[in-house]
């Protein structure tokens, strides 16, 4: 079992970068296929980026390719989500998730299929 637990969301001005961070517990972190969601205000969580347990493999929705970068760090317990030239529609409650996985190279792009999830940090674009 893993606990996530997100940091870094903040008020940012529209063309300004952010990087959020998701600390993971526990000692099996490098054993989990971890993404990125979030949520904008009266509507659904969507994904935002997936990366696969050895972090060789990444995969972004279409909207957001170029903008957004996932990254892991096993031995920190971390995965990060770097957003750059953020526009006010990408205000959200941004979550972490994890599944335990034995596939290196793999990665989830939906909600149903990731067990662990953290609480959530608000990012806010606006001037």
């Amino acid at each position: 079992q893993v606990q996530l637990v997100e940091s870094g969301g903040r008020l940012v001005q529209p063309g300004g970068s952010l990087r959020l961070s998701c600390a993971a517990s526990g000692r099996t972190f490098g054993s989990y296929a971890m993404g990125w969601f979030r949520q904008a205000p009266g509507t659904e969580r969507e994904f935002v980026a997936a990366i696969s347990r050895s972090g060789g493999r990444t995969y972004y929705a279409d909207s957001l390719k170029g903008r957004f970068t996932i990254s892991r760090d096993n031995a920190k317990n971390t995965v990060s989500l770097q957003m750059n030239s953020l526009k006010p529609e990408d205000t959200a409650l941004y979550y972490c998730a994890g599944r335990e996985m034995y596939d290196r190279n793999t990665y989830y792009t939906r909600e149903v299929e990731y067990d662990y999830w953290g609480q959530g940090t608000q990012v806010t674009v606006s001037s």
